[in-house]
């Protein structure tokens, strides 16, 4: 158990080396548990969150450990980037691989006006 989590924060470091976020084009970071999955749009020049969401919110219901709960939470992260005035973002998958639930995100995020 140890050595996956040693694992993904390797693959994290290495994806990260590459991608940067900056105001014209910030980063859509993914963080995926067990139970939820968590998205933010992050300008890292800055160092502040612009818009996030995820399946802990209040206002979220029904499964949350699911595909369909990870394009319901890359659409609402979506609707609140284009509403902060972003259009264009750069995916960081957080060391997971694009598959399922990150990929998910991707595709609610792309569902909602976002260019990836």
């Amino acid at each position: 158990m140890q050595n996956r989590q040693v694992a993904r924060d390797r693959r994290h470091r290495r994806v990260r080396k590459k991608v940067r976020g900056t105001a014209a084009r910030p980063r859509l970071a993914v963080f995926r548990s067990n139970k939820h999955i968590y998205a933010q749009v992050i300008d890292d020049v800055s160092g502040t969150t612009v818009a996030s969401a995820s399946t802990v919110e209040k206002s979220f219901d029904g499964a949350t450990g699911t595909v369909d709960a990870a394009k319901k939470v890359g659409k609402l992260v979506g609707e609140r980037a284009k509403s902060a005035g972003v259009e264009t973002v750069v995916f960081d998958r957080g060391g997971n691989r694009y598959h399922g639930r990150v990929a998910g995100i991707a595709d609610g995020a792309r569902e909602a006006g976002l260019t990836l």
